[in-house]
């Protein structure tokens, strides 16, 4: 069994328009460079020397990481990730 992550919109075009991918990692950071060997341009795109960018948010099971270990969140078979681009703006 894998982890499952579900992709933003603006970022399934990397994926193919696949809104959700399966990946094997052991925490976060592990995740992004899984990501970005079967979808190039997914790491550039989500961190940034090693720490997740700070306008995406990612969740494990529903639980915000920043709350948790951050990038050295565990994942473990089973998990579902949720990759979630913060929005901003209005008047």
């Amino acid at each position: 069994m894998a982890i499952k992550v579900r992709i933003p919109t603006p970022l399934q075009k990397l994926t193919n328009g696949k809104a959700e991918v399966e990946c094997s990692a052991k925490n976060v950071l592990e995740l992004v460079d899984a990501l970005e060997k079967d979808y190039p341009g997914m790491k550039e795109r989500l961190s940034d020397g090693g720490k997740i960018r700070r306008f995406i948010n990612i969740y494990v099971n529903e639980e915000d990481i920043r709350f948790a270990n951050k990038e050295e969140t565990v994942l473990k078979d089973g998990d579902s990730v949720s990759i979630v681009p913060a929005i901003a703006g209005g008047c």
